[in-house]
């Protein structure tokens, strides 16, 4: 499988690539600095420098031909302002869906969050994040791709588990990136998780087996 990541330097985006790699899947990773290019060749992937941000559709599509899937782990960032988590957040995962169909890459898989929520209140940057995200997955869903919205709770850099829980809706937890990247290539494998959406949680079921029961 051929794999393409926009947000390719980041770190969800990092332990996917090297858990793709080393199974012998080829990975793709979009970066926007250029300077970030060996770092990714390291977890195993192959670096495109694109601006998902500012590049035009046939840029991104050019950047991830010949891919079965792409990964939109994408995101503006911490201690960014509201107006990149609407440009990032909703604009570069809408950019990618465009891409992907131009490119012909039918399979899309969105990092979003908990609590995503097209019509959350609030103007504080915390609030504009979770609409940009909720419109993202509205968008996503809508796009006619095979999709799956994987929305995890709060992120830590703890050892991963290999446990989770995955549900339509979950209470707010922690889970770790080493999880949610599992998830990910479990979730990438499994055709059965195309057209849903789960919240993503550390919990007691091996990844494989949760994502079978999505």
């Amino acid at each position: 499988m051929r794999v393409a990541i926009a947000g390719g330097h980041g770190k969800i985006a990092l332990r996917l690539a090297k858990v793709l790699s080393q199974r012998g899947d080829e990975v793709v990773a979009l970066i926007r600095n250029p300077d970030h290019a060996d770092e990714v060749r390291q977890a195993g992937a192959e670096p495109a420098v694109v601006d998902l941000e500012h590049a035009n559709d046939g840029d991104v599509a050019q950047a991830i031909a010949g891919c079965d899937a792409v990964v939109f782990a994408a995101g503006a960032g911490p201690g960014s302002g509201s107006a990149r988590k609407e440009t990032m957040d909703y604009g570069g995962a809408v950019k990618l869906i465009a891409a992907a169909k131009q490119a012909g890459v039918s399979r899309y898989v969105i990092v979003s969050s908990m609590g995503a929520n097209p019509n959350e209140p609030g103007d504080d940057t915390f609030s504009v994040y979770l609409r940009a995200k909720g419109r993202a997955d509205d968008a996503v869903r809508e796009s006619g791709l095979d999709t799956t919205v994987v929305r995890p709770g709060s992120l830590t850099n703890d050892a991963g588990t290999g446990r989770v829980r995955l549900d339509e809706s979950l209470p707010p937890g922690q889970v770790t990136r080493d999880d949610v990247a599992a998830v990910l290539v479990a979730v990438l494998d499994s055709p059965n998780t195309i057209g849903r959406t789960v919240d993503l949680i550390g919990g007691d079921t091996p990844v494989a087996e949760a994502v079978a029961a999505i």
